[in-house]
């Protein structure tokens, strides 16, 4: 049988997209102010403009690819996708917190997939005006100018966006911390943090756009064991991210899978 042939959304269409959703975003941002919100389930707060740049993503994004699937931190919709299909994978606002605490910490998350591999990506945060764009095989940017990621080679006094450090984690260096895993993985991807690693199941939305970015600007992102950051699972978890330069990589797998796989083997078994 012949492959199935997908024509890619273009780069300047999708970034048109995201940047509109960011700024109907921006119009209900509060800097020092707190939004009204409540938690859809524990501890995962949402907002009505979540929901509304949820829903005008899902009839922008459909126009841009309309047989692409769809997968969304707000409106998951595992009807709509299969494997060897494209598929949207959207977070409306990644950083919710920042978001209602008006911090500038949050982002619009957008990543076209083929196969379970973003092949396109883009992340912006209004609030700074910053654009995060990458092309699989064709580099990363960040408001046109081209990314080249962290090149640290040694792992202590590894650049980390964080609020604290373990006793365990006290080689390594702590810097200011979005609330945007999205945001965290994309400073790896603009040296400005050498080190991201999280070490809780984490999901497809909050990883896709920001893992090509990074992988495009020569830095690396896997799980937190190592394993590959694939996005076809029925089930769209991940247990915990690893962004980090190439150079200390491997040192991080070490330094962090024993505390990995012991929280994994821990929570599938609860």
């Amino acid at each position: 049988m012949a492959p199935i042939l997908h024509s890619h959304p273009q780069p300047k269409e999708l970034a048109q997209i995201v940047r509109d959703a960011g700024m109907l975003a921006l119009e209900n941002f509060r800097p020092g102010k707190i939004l009204e919100s409540w938690d859809k389930t524990p501890g995962h707060p949402v907002t009505k403009t979540d929901l509304a740049v949820d829903g005008y993503l899902r009839e922008a994004l459909g126009r841009l690819n309309k047989d692409a699937g769809w997968l969304s931190e707000e409106s998951d919709n595992a009807a709509s996708r299969h494997d060897d299909q494209p598929m949207w994978i959207v977070d409306p606002i990644d950083g919710t917190r920042d978001f209602i605490r008006g911090r500038n910490g949050w982002a619009v998350s957008v990543a076209y997939c083929v196969g379970g591999v973003p092949q396109l990506a883009a992340l912006y945060a209004p609030a700074k005006d910053q654009m995060w764009m990458a092309v699989r095989g064709e580099g990363a940017d960040c408001n046109g100018q081209a990314l080249s990621g962290s090149q640290r080679q040694s792992l202590n006094g590894a650049r980390v966006p964080t609020d604290s450090l373990s006793e365990a984690d006290n080689i390594l260096s702590m810097v200011e911390k979005p609330n945007s895993i999205a945001l965290r993985m994309a400073m790896i991807a603009s040296d400005q943090a050498d080190l991201v690693a999280t070490l809780r199941w984490g999901y497809a939305w909050d990883l896709a756009a920001a893992a090509l970015i990074v992988l495009e600007s020569g830095a690396m992102a896997t799980e937190a064991t190592g394993k590959p950051l694939i996005f076809t699972s029925p089930r769209p978890v991940h247990f915990g991210v690893l962004c980090s330069a190439k150079g200390i990589h491997d040192a991080a797998l070490t330094h962090l899978r024993p505390r990995a796989e012991k929280i994994s083997a821990q929570s599938q078994q609860g």
